[in-house]
């Protein structure tokens, strides 16, 4: 009898500066790893868009964050697809030749990796996009112009027949800042990730549809002390080659049960780093019969492991032995019988 597929989730939330996975596509190697010791592997833009970088996994399924939690909630199914017709949403507020440059991407995309798109679309005004940061120093951001965006997402849908949404928003220069510069040296958070998130939930939750974001930036000098780990940014004038890779073969959103869609009770196990345990996805899966494993080396802002919100997990040092973990459950093994000392069965009390 053949077991039945054995499936993962890889989540690294966005923008709390985690030190693998929070800069420019640098937990795409863990979820290459991660995708070899599993059937189907979930995870979200965040994980596996390194910009001008992006590496095809037959097993795993690009899910935006917004989706995923709805996912992880039982609300949505994740429908997997031979293709998408990817349309392309640009700021106006993009000058001439920057857009352009986004354009000739986009052509590339097709010419080179024979992706479906739509013809494009200008958003009726510019979207004024503003980035913040919370006390904790997660990034975050506003759009000036929300309706905007949405009032062109419609229109790629409804008239171009569009199947999922790549975003480019023209981003503020931060060319000197702190921020910016420690990000540049694998030191800080990603500034930009907290709004390119607000950018694509909006879009998701509004018409269910797969969507992620590029940003639209000058281009920055260059550094001799730039991170690797940074680096994928630097090497092109646009970040959307791997958003177009990704929407290409991204699962459509179904609300209502079928049988060729994924929902969150198939889930077997997710990865996490051991200090944001307490987004929406993981607060949802710890509820369940899903295995929650923890990734400690994987530090983060944010300050909520497992313990102190009363979520049971399989710690993990690294991501190297969460794929062990990984490796024993999917062969049906108890990780703690892998280690040298087993304890005996205990008799259970009966009065």
């Amino acid at each position: 009898m053949t077991a039945r597929p054995y499936t993962a989730v890889l989540i690294v939330p966005t923008g709390v500066g985690a030190d693998i996975g929070g800069y420019a596509g640098d937990a795409l190697p863990v979820a290459r790893a991660l995708s070899g010791v599993c059937d189907t592997l979930i995870t979200h833009p965040n994980v596996l868009n390194g910009a001008g970088l992006y590496w095809p996994l037959p097993n795993a399924l690009y899910v935006e964050g917004y989706a995923l939690d709805r996912f992880a909630a039982g609300n949505w199914g994740l429908q997997p697809v031979h293709g998408n017709r990817v349309g392309l949403l640009l700021d106006r507020a993009i000058e001439p030749e920057l857009r352009l440059r986004h354009l000739q991407a986009a052509d590339a995309a097709r010419a080179t990796l024979g992706i479906a798109m739509t013809d494009y679309a200008l958003t009726d005004a510019p979207l004024n996009v503003e980035l913040r940061t919370a006390p904790s120093g997660a990034s975050w951001g506003t759009i000036g112009n929300p309706d905007s965006l949405l009032r062109g997402a419609q229109q790629l849908i409804d008239k171009a027949g569009a199947e999922a949404i790549a975003v480019v928003a023209r981003f503020p220069d931060d060319e000197g800042s702190d921020a910016l510069t420690q990000y540049r040296h694998g030191q800080g958070v990603d500034p930009l990730a907290g709004a390119e998130a607000i950018i694509s939930h909006l879009i998701v939750r509004t018409f269910k549809i797969p969507c992620a974001h590029a940003p639209a930036l000058s281009p920055l000098p260059l550094d001799p002390d730039l991170s690797p780990r940074s680096a994928a940014e630097e090497i092109g004038h646009t970040f959307l080659p791997c958003v177009l890779a990704g929407l290409s073969r991204a699962p459509r959103y179904a609300d209502k049960p079928g049988a060729d869609a994924i929902w969150g009770d198939a889930v077997d196990a997710v990865v996490v780093p051991e200090t944001a345990c307490g987004g929406s996805a993981i607060l949802s899966f710890a509820g369940t019969a899903t295995k929650i494993i923890t990734v400690a080396e994987n530090g983060t802002r944010m300050e909520t492991p497992p313990d102190a919100i009363g979520i049971k997990a399989i710690s993990a040092r690294s991501y190297l032995e969460a794929i062990g973990i990984l490796a024993a459950l999917r062969q049906g093994i108890d990780p703690d019988n892998l280690r040298p000392q087993i304890h005996s069965l205990n008799r259970l009390y009966t009065p």
